[in-house]
């Protein structure tokens, strides 16, 4: 019993423009794997920064001016922050789409995976 992948066991590489083009009319299959989708949507997106700067804005805004306003964006902060991580899958469809950049270190991380549909 071998342990290298063999042909059968890969899956072939699919051109940026051919997934682009194919992928509206169902030619292909996504598969996302949700552990790697996240930390790399997250790291892409930059949703971090943003969510300490809306938190901290808002903290400051409650403590010196109006507390709803200063609420508001600390809730605005944490929800886009969960946002963000609970669609991680079809943010990262998204970005793949529209960028070759995105769409060829996902597929070759293995954080996406796309295969013809048969």
């Amino acid at each position: 019993m071998s342990e290298t992948p063999t042909d059968a066991d890969t899956v072939p590489y699919i051109p940026h423009d051919e997934f682009r083009k194919g992928l509206p009319f169902g030619r292909f299959r996504i598969v996302v794997n949700p552990k790697l989708a996240r930390p790399y949507v997250v790291r892409r997106t930059r949703i971090d920064f943003l969510a300490v700067v809306l938190i901290g804005a808002g903290a400051v805004l409650a403590l010196s001016g109006p507390a709803w306003a200063g609420g508001v964006l600390v809730a605005l902060g944490i929800v886009a922050n969960r946002l963000v991580r609970n669609q991680a899958a079809k943010i990262l469809l998204h970005l793949a789409l529209r960028d070759p950049a995105v769409y060829a270190e996902c597929t070759a991380q293995g954080v996406m995976e796309v295969r013809r549909s048969d």
